[in-house]
């Protein structure tokens, strides 16, 4: 009886598993296509790249309201306004690569960007293997990006920034990796906030290489 009880609690966490992992990239799905959106309009209407003020009020904002109200429906209204901001500043940027003629660079990155993220969430949902000994090393890299991000305010130096966009590629892989492994093993149980980190890996993962393609693509 006892084992029965200890099967049946294994096959009810199987499917909950599941049912995160389902919801997850079904949601991840839907706002990357409106982020998508967002962006295009955003490039239409040639409209201008948020100040730094602006930028990090409507990011962190959003991303706390979030996180407030993952437990809801009102999450989802939240994901899709943080989504679709992040979205929005992608109009602009995307803007400078094309317009100085870099569109090989924006096509390359995204490219390169679902290869990683096909390749990291493959290597957890095929191995099982737990990545929570990731925790430290993303902590200590996480220091090291914010040091380099507030010594780039003053020195403002390309070698500094391509290093930056590097790291910042290596943490994002490590986040892929981390969120995935934490929803296989049961750490994260809503899909909401695994969407979330999901999303802003894809975004920090992909501007990263559209940076870095677009300096190695430069001629000047």
């Amino acid at each position: 009886m006892q084992s029965r009880l200890i099967v049946d609690a294994q096959q009810e966490s199987l499917l909950s598993t599941h049912k995160v992992l389902r919801n997850t990239y079904f949601l991840l799905g839907l706002t990357m296509a409106f982020s998508a959106v967002v962006a295009f309009i955003s490039m239409s209407l040639n409209l201008p790249y948020p100040n730094i003020i602006v930028l990090l009020v409507g990011f962190y904002g959003l991303l706390f309201l979030t996180n407030a109200t993952a437990n809801s429906a009102t999450g989802l209204l939240s994901v899709f306004a943080l989504t679709g901001f992040l979205g929005y500043t992608l109009g602009p940027i995307l803007n400078r690569y094309v317009g100085a003629g870099l569109g090989d660079a924006v096509v390359l990155a995204l490219g390169a960007t679902a290869l990683v993220f096909f390749a990291c969430s493959a290597y957890v949902l095929t191995t099982k293997k737990d990545m929570s000994f990731l925790n430290g090393m993303m902590m200590a890299l996480f220091v090291v990006v914010l040091v380099g991000v507030i010594a780039n305010i003053f020195l403002a130096t390309p070698a500094l920034s391509l290093a930056l966009s590097g790291l910042f590629v290596i943490f994002s892989s490590g986040a892929i990796l981390l969120t995935t492994s934490n929803i296989i093993q049961g750490g994260e149980t809503n899909y909401i906030r695994a969407t979330v980190d999901l999303y802003v890996s894809l975004y920090n993962l992909f501007v990263s290489l559209l940076q870095i393609l677009g300096v190695l693509g430069n001629d000047d």
